[in-house]
């Protein structure tokens, strides 16, 4: 019997054990068991939590019914708990939790009619992760599975939280009308202050939800809510839907879009002429936006202008603002540097230039995409690099505490297929004569790539992740290997050559055409410092379909020279279509 199937039975065994004891010892009253007609009641309804180990983990994505998000308590605390409102009493017949990695080995499933007084309807301190589908019996308005003891060092993690069951008879089932008349009352470098006529219903609207971009960003009970952390110089998309006391929801309003004003009293600076923007990246000061027009801007776009940790430089502009670069021309000099009438052929190119923000434009049609060169905390958010030479994104030149979210990559090693990687954190050490600027190494350490879409035809792997650079973050991307060429040793997604990366939550898949040996690897070369290069680093819950083609999901090149910080790989990361299995090397629990 498959693992999953088994943890489910024993999990119902569980459950008609205790509830059998309940009966017993204690007040449980008795409900019907579930019938084949009861519904999924908990998705899409309000949800919160005792805690967030990001705002990447909210309770929210627990009811979403999507199996690739997920709610996420802060590491290393007990207990914790999160929380369903129904908005109106329902009977419960079956709860089923899809657990990641972080899993609770004690919990609860509670209910509540006031949210303040709750109510064992199963309990175990044997769980073991993976999904447990429960049948239990009980009532009230609000469901919490409240988590006592952790399975791992880490918090606790669902991918769903799901509850079934039926209102109880005569309850509303009439939903609001839509909220009209939605506006912005304010705005702000980080902040839109919004509101909105009241919605009308046949017994009472108690709230509205409040959704940026399509995602649920907040909730309220007045015809008024203000919406904070955006970014600069920034537009945004609103909707509201109101809720009744049944948790009945409304349709949604109509779609309002609003724009936040420049960072930290800074100017915003508009251009639309390639022109503009050179004179634009030669002239920024912190604080100040930069924001492009719609258009194609073509040539050398360079800055080396510092923004600082409480005023960042913005860059911002639509998709369909467009840098390209049809160089390079001129001599190069021996070490890549701004200036002496040398055009590098860069889409974008930071040199020198901390404290950046990069949001929402195109790079296209250039030797390289975006080029960071010493230029640490830096952001790019909901770029698009696509048909360049070489690589798309380079953090390089000790370019630390980088940010790579929300972009699409694609396309990349259009003329030297075995240097397109889609990001390049670092250097090899080979290069660190020009690059190694932070005591001869490139230090281009604890970067974040997060959900990105990368691929497919990116010729060389996904994420190059070079010897010397350390502690990062790979979570939530999705990686498409079709393309990739299989030339200077580009057959993953991702090679991991530094130390101490978490691994996370990535999505890959490989189809033909291309030349494809494993969905991740390490090495180890040899550097001067030394360093104990691809070691130290870990995989979580990430799903791999190697397309029947690579032989592992996960390839430790070697675990002798790793003795010391050996490489770890959960047994919550799984594999499909693969050759030889999950990893090479022995799973964590």
């Amino acid at each position: 019997m498959p693992r999953r199937a088994r943890r489910a039975r024993r999990a119902r065994r569980g459950a008609v054990l205790l509830f059998l004891s309940g009966l017993l010892a204690a007040p449980l009253t008795a409900l019907p068991q579930a019938q084949a007609a009861d519904a999924l009641i908990s998705l899409g309804k309000p949800t919160t939590a005792s805690s967030l180990e990001t705002g990447a983990f909210p309770a929210s994505a627990a009811v979403d019914g999507d199996n690739g998000t997920r709610w996420a308590s802060l590491e290393g605390v007990d207990p914790q708990w999160v929380r369903i409102d129904l908005g109106a009493r329902h009977t419960l017949s079956r709860v089923r939790l899809a657990w990641e990695a972080a899993y609770a080995r004690s919990y609860r499933i509670q209910t509540s009619d006031d949210g303040a007084t709750w109510t064992d309807v199963f309990a175990t301190s044997a769980g073991d992760g993976a999904v447990d589908d429960l049948t239990v019996s009980g009532a009230g308005r609000y469901f919490r599975m409240y988590g006592t003891a952790r399975g791992t060092s880490y918090g606790y993690s669902l991918w769903e939280f799901e509850v079934y069951g039926s209102a109880v008879p005569g309850g509303d089932t009439t939903p609001p009308g839509a909220p009209t008349g939605l506006r912005a009352t304010g705005t702000t470098a980080s902040s839109v202050s919004l509101a909105w006529d009241a919605a009308t219903d046949d017994v009472g609207v108690t709230g509205y939800d409040v959704y940026r971009n399509g995602t649920l960003v907040g909730s309220a009970t007045s015809t008024a809510y203000t919406d904070t952390g955006l970014a600069a110089s920034t537009a945004y998309g609103y909707t509201v839907k109101a809720r009744d006391a049944a948790g009945n929801v409304s349709p949604v309003s109509g779609t309002l879009s609003v724009s936040t004003t420049g960072g930290s009293g800074g100017t915003v600076v508009d251009v639309a002429t390639a022109a503009q923007l050179r004179s634009a990246l030669a002239a920024a000061q912190p604080g100040q936006t930069i924001r492009l027009a719609a258009g194609e801007y073509r040539g050398a776009f360079v800055t080396q202008r510092p923004g600082t940790a409480a005023a960042p430089i913005t860059l911002t502009g639509p998709a369909n603002a467009v840098l390209v670069n049809d160089g390079p021309s001129g001599t190069a000099p021996s070490c890549p540097v701004p200036g002496g009438g040398w055009d590098s052929g860069y889409g974008l190119w930071l040199y020198g230039a901390p404290y950046w923000k990069l949001s929402g434009f195109t790079v296209k049609d250039s030797k390289k995409g975006v080029v960071l060169d010493a230029s640490p905390h830096v952001t790019i958010d909901g770029l698009s690099v696509h048909h360049v030479e070489d690589e798309a994104v380079h953090f390089r030149r000790s370019s630390s505490d980088g940010v790579l979210r929300n972009s699409t990559l694609s396309d990349t090693g259009l003329v030297q297929p075995g240097y397109g990687e889609a990001v390049y954190i670092g250097s090899a050490g080979s290069n660190w004569g020009c690059h190694g600027n932070t005591g001869g190494v490139d230090r281009s350490d604890r970067v974040q790539i997060l959900n990105n879409r990368i691929g497919p035809n990116v010729a060389a792997e996904h994420i190059d992740i070079k010897e010397g650079t350390s502690g990062g973050v790979i979570r939530g991307n999705t990686f498409d290997g079709r393309g990739i060429s299989g030339q200077n040793s580009a057959d993953s997604w991702v090679d991991a050559k530094g130390t101490d990366y978490l691994i996370e939550n990535n999505t890959g898949t490989f189809a033909p055409p291309g030349t494809f040996a494993n969905g991740y690897e390490t090495h180890n070369p040899s550097t001067t410092p030394s360093f104990a290069n691809g070691c130290g680093n870990v995989w979580r819950g990430n799903t791999s379909d190697l397309g029947g083609v690579g032989a592992y999901a996960i390839k430790i090149t070697s675990t002798s020279k790793c003795t010391a910080d050996p490489n770890i790989v959960y047994a919550g990361n799984t594999v499909t279509n693969a050759v030889s299995g999950l990893t090479n090397v022995p799973l964590t629990p």
